[in-house]
């Protein structure tokens, strides 16, 4: 329930979605759709996949939101030798001065950042992209069995290259659904690839202004956390979870027929959550069904798992969470009935 402290809240925040997408645009040329995702994910208290070609400025955009965030950030290269230690640290014997004995010190790693770039995160082994697992979920590392907390907001940003697979070694179901996000992005249309490179080719370095900070970011995240949902909506977000899953009642042909696995119950808690954060940066004070189908694709895309048949006629798991929101009807206060559904 919000209170009148926390409808102040969200009008900041939409002020600052404003201030921030304006930031990034003085550095980063279109992209509105993926800044808008991840922007929605961090105040979500989510991580993101970025998956796109070389040279679409993804590091630079994740780099400038940090700036513009006011966050630390931190970019580690994943290459098929890169040891788990190399991301959260590790024990060294130092001397200790006041003693003169030798003891045990933990040097952090790259993980103890805000904004993480993981780069490239298929192109080391599954041992190393475990490391981010607790990381990513707990918030927090072990590491000679004692416990090192991360410091707040912690929000992991990794990239994929979707063209070339060789010497690759994909996420396992697990590790992906631990993003809340599976984000495209996307070739730049003509006009703006050729403003691109007007700047780029310019002797102009744009700098961005620090719009907030960490303690302000944490405050907006519980914000969003209080934003009210309408049952429907709620049950709307679980229709679609639920219908992707080929052996569940209720389940669309197309997917009991291009469909092997469907989204787990995270799939559910993320599209309600992403509802949310995308209502308060858009200055509203409740989530919408509109909202849960602007997050549908980045939310499932990366939970379905299609099959032989999909793959034999080019369905791909997007064309499968179109088909599912045009398939369920939206009429006012009562998408297909859903409310009288358990």
């Amino acid at each position: 329930m919000l209170h009148d402290d926390d409808v102040q809240a969200v009008e900041q925040l939409s002020e600052a979605y404003r201030v921030i997408t304006g930031q990034l645009g003085r550095v980063i040329v279109g992209q509105q759709r993926v800044i808008e995702e991840l922007l929605v994910a961090m105040f979500a208290r989510g991580h993101c996949l970025l998956v796109g070609v070389p040279g679409l400025a993804k590091t630079l955009m994740i780099r400038t939101l940090a700036d513009a965030l006011s966050l630390r950030f931190s970019r580690i290269q994943f290459t098929p030798d890169l040891m788990p230690s190399d991301i959260t640290g590790t024990e060294v014997i130092q001397e200790n001065r006041a003693s003169g004995g030798r003891e045990l010190v933990f040097l952090p790693g790259p993980i103890f950042a805000h904004v993480i770039l993981a780069d490239e995160i298929n192109r080391t082994p599954p041992k190393t992209q475990a490391a981010l697992l607790e990381a990513m979920q707990e918030h927090q590392l072990t590491m000679g069995g004692k416990r090192h907390v991360l410091e707040e907001p912690f929000f992991v940003l990794a990239t994929q290259n979707p063209i070339e697979q060789e010497g690759t070694y994909p996420l396992p179901e697990a590790q992906l659904d631990r993003f809340m996000f599976n984000t495209f992005v996307d070739y730049p249309d003509e006009e703006e690839e050729l403003e691109i490179v007007r700047r780029t080719t310019a002797d102009v370095v744009e700098r961005v202004v620090p719009s907030l900070d960490g303690p302000q970011i944490l405050a907006l995240q519980r914000i969003v956390r209080r934003v009210p949902v309408a049952e429907h909506v709620a049950r709307y977000a679980l229709a679609l979870a639920r219908r992707t899953r080929p052996n569940q009642d209720g389940s669309p042909s197309f997917v009991r027929e291009y469909v092997s696995w469907g989204a787990g119950p995270r799939a559910s808690q993320y599209l309600v959550l992403g509802a949310k954060a995308r209502a308060v940066l858009h200055g509203r004070f409740h989530a919408t069904i509109e909202d849960v189908q602007a997050v549908a694709a980045p939310v499932l895309r990366h939970r379905i798992m299609t099959n032989f048949n999909a793959e034999a006629e080019g369905v791909k798991p997007d064309d499968v969470v179109n088909r599912l929101v045009a398939s369920i009807a939206t009429e006012q206060g009562d998408p297909t009935g859903l409310l009288g559904k358990g």
